[in-house]
């Protein structure tokens, strides 16, 4: 597991997320921008104009954290949502793939004494590098994913991602869930990484380490992630006892 200090692992994953995209859209036509990604309500070509609009305000971000100046506020995402709304399929996703390489190219060309220098308050946290670059990587590996899957059900989370991404899952569980009808204690344990939680969807809490309990739930890192994120269909193949695939894709309805 890379340190929390250690920018380079979430660099490198960052550019092969990027490059991994940039090349799925680069066999797209028309009619490929248009179709529908895994998320109902967004086309690819939405995707990538998020994507793209979230690349704009990584950057200001980033330059507020060299700097020591103000991060964007609401009235500047606006402008830009707008923006990007406001274009056609083609150019949210050739001018996607642009500003997201600059985005990486900015970040590979930090030296050293930046990095770790680096600070920035953000949705009422002051994040250091890895901070920033977790949110960042988060977001853009798994709507990757909601690209790709489209293109080849076969797709997964990248790996490098996942590994990374897996240890930062427990403190984002509180505002990526809701709680269980019927709330309930499970030992989770995952492989590729192997790692144990305990998850009870009364809190809802994730936990590192494992409970006595009679619920559990076995399945890989890549699909809990999925899972937390709201993107683990019903007919994944997961070994659950006394709780329900059902049951844990209510509590992450995605977002």
């Amino acid at each position: 597991m890379a340190s929390e200090t250690d920018a380079g692992p979430w660099v490198r994953a960052l550019r092969a997320s990027h490059d991994r995209l940039s090349g799925i859209v680069g066999t797209l036509d028309a009619e490929g921008l248009r179709q529908q990604s895994y998320d109902s309500q967004w086309s690819i070509a939405q995707v990538l104009s998020h994507l793209g609009s979230g690349a704009e305000i990584f950057l200001l971000n980033l330059e507020a954290g060299l700097t020591g100046g103000d991060p964007p506020g609401q009235e500047t995402f606006v402008r830009i949502w707008d923006t990007w709304n406001a274009r056609s399929p083609e150019e949210q996703a050739s001018q996607s793939v642009a500003v997201n390489e600059a985005m990486v190219a900015r970040v590979e060309s930090l030296t050293p004494e930046q990095l770790a220098a680096f600070r920035v308050a953000m949705f009422g946290m002051n994040l250091d590098i890895t901070g920033v670059l977790r949110m960042r990587l988060s977001e853009h590996a798994v709507h990757t994913w909601d690209v790709a899957v489209a293109v080849d059900p076969a797709a997964r989370v990248s790996a490098d991602a996942v590994g990374l991404l897996i240890d930062g899952v427990p403190p984002m569980i509180g505002w990526m869930s809701k709680k269980a009808a019927d709330p309930a204690v499970i030992a989770v344990t995952t492989t590729d990484p192997a790692r144990t939680f305990t998850l009870d969807t009364g809190g809802v809490t994730l936990t590192p380490g494992q409970a006595e309990t009679p619920a559990s739930l076995r399945l890989t890192a890549e699909e809990l992630l999925r899972l937390v994120y709201g993107r683990l269909d019903e007919s994944a193949t997961v070994s659950a006892s006394k709780v329900s695939l059902a049951d844990l894709r209510a509590v992450f309805p995605g977002f």
